[in-house]
């Protein structure tokens, strides 16, 4: 193994374990709040898509950035999804007229 791929698997299992540790720190009433936020920063995937699409070169790349922009737009546009609903919950919801009754105003005469 080279000293480079070495050093990047390093990195990558010590980002696990921080993001590990961080997140099962969050109480579970923050937790989706959390999550519907960070799902919208995948922006950065759909950028690494497009930057490996204009690199490509063989279909294997051309396949590797279209499944990352597609995951990541499904993350972004989710994570707004989730977020919006999120909101609604907090949202004053407004009464309904009341609908006139048999009494008020049918049948008299």
């Amino acid at each position: 193994m080279s000293q480079e791929l070495l050093n990047a698997l390093a990195l990558f299992v010590l980002a696990i374990l921080v993001g590990f540790e961080v997140i099962s720190k969050v109480p579970a009433t923050l937790h989706t709040p959390l999550m519907s936020g960070a799902n919208s920063i995948h922006g950065i995937v759909l950028v690494g898509g497009m930057l490996i699409a204009a690199e490509a070169d063989n279909p294997l790349s051309y396949l590797l950035a279209f499944v990352a922009m597609t995951f990541g737009a499904m993350n972004v546009v989710g994570g707004y999804v989730v977020t919006d609903r999120m909101l609604q919950m907090f949202r004053k919801r407004t009464t309904p007229a009341a609908a006139p009754s048999a009494e008020q105003g049918e049948g008299r005469n």
